[in-house]
């Protein structure tokens, strides 16, 4: 791979201070599961990485009265471990469990994950974000079995690898952001991911002299659930994940919402699956019919259409183990 500075910041204006203007000068380095892959595959031959690993105000979970922070450097294992995760967010604790290697969980962080660049063989391969060759779609065109089947009417047809996305949109988090001279933002779940129009651009709302600090969750006593239809467990990335999250009062739903994740280039939110479950009984029918209402609008490409039958698979079952916890 190409040479390039390490930097170890102690603190998180060292840190940001390190960054860059433009993107590919200077790359973030979390637990590095998969900058590290990227480095080597020469997909990103950056000038400088910036390592976190050594800022603490960027590590740990702390509970407050009203909500849960976590911080971005907070590893996957530690984050099944915590007892106010698995008492709240069931639906994290099974989307960080799907990863499955201990090795990957134990380095693993949460902000990475939010941020890791697609896993699209086409890109992977070094044929660009977009995978355009003559104003072509490489992937429209070609082997595309593990392509989006929502929002795949642009170029970008690569589906969002986090694993947490789809969660933390259904329960309502925000993420906190750090840039230069000590700014702060904070930025809505469903607002994070974006859809790239060029190979320049990147799939998340941070800015290249920006760092994922945290995530907040609401403690808004949401019922809720993950499920992901897998080809196998673990060292593999799903086909298909489902979050549902919703209120549960005299045994209807209510405030739901269903975000899907692997279908599309963002973690794709379905108004209607939501609109399904309002005011409905959390039973078997309301699920089917649930599960077939996120399928609407799915949009196959040549390759995908079996996507459509397990994105109504795992809405059904999301639904039902949300409905028991």
């Amino acid at each position: 791979m190409k040479p390039f500075q390490y930097a170890a910041p102690k603190t998180l204006r060292e840190a940001t201070g390190l960054l860059e203007d433009r993107w590919g000068v200077a790359e973030v380095l979390a637990g590095g599961t998969d900058l590290i892959t990227s480095l080597k595959q020469h997909i990103v031959a950056p000038n400088r990485l910036v390592s976190l690993r050594n800022v603490p105000e960027l590590k740990g979970i702390r509970a407050e009265s009203r909500r849960i922070r976590i911080g971005a450097m907070t590893t996957l294992a530690e984050l099944v471990e915590n007892a106010s995760i698995k008492e709240h967010f069931p639906s994290l604790v099974t989307a960080a469990n799907g990863v499955g290697s201990p090795q990957l969980m134990s380095v693993g962080t949460v902000g990475g994950d939010l941020c890791q660049r697609p896993r699209c063989w086409f890109y992977r391969n070094g044929l660009g974000l977009l995978a355009m060759r003559d104003g072509k779609s490489l992937a429209r065109d070609g082997d595309n079995r593990y392509h989006a089947i929502f929002g795949n009417d642009g170029a970008a047809l690569f589906v969002n690898p986090s694993s947490f996305g789809p969660a933390l949109i259904a329960l309502g988090a925000t993420l906190t952001v750090a840039g230069n001279a000590g700014r702060t933002r904070e930025v809505t779940a469903d607002k994070f991911f974006q859809t790239p129009r060029t190979d320049n651009d990147r799939e998340t709302a941070l800015r290249p002299n920006e760092i994922l600090t945290g995530i907040v969750l609401p403690l808004g006593g949401l019922k809720n659930a993950t499920y992901e239809v897998r080809h196998r467990h673990g060292l593999d990335w799903p086909y298909v994940t489902a979050t549902v999250a919703f209120q549960l009062q005299d045994g209807r739903a209510s405030d739901a919402r269903v975000v899907l994740g692997h279908v599309a280039p963002v973690p794709w939110s379905s108004a209607s699956a939501g609109n399904a479950l309002n005011g409905a009984t959390v039973n078997d029918a309301t699920a089917v019919k649930c599960g077939a209402a996120a399928a609407e609008g799915a949009n196959p490409l040549s390759h995908n259409s079996y996507k459509v039958q397990m994105v109504k698979t795992a809405v059904k079952r999301a639904v039902l183990a949300a409905g028991k916890a």
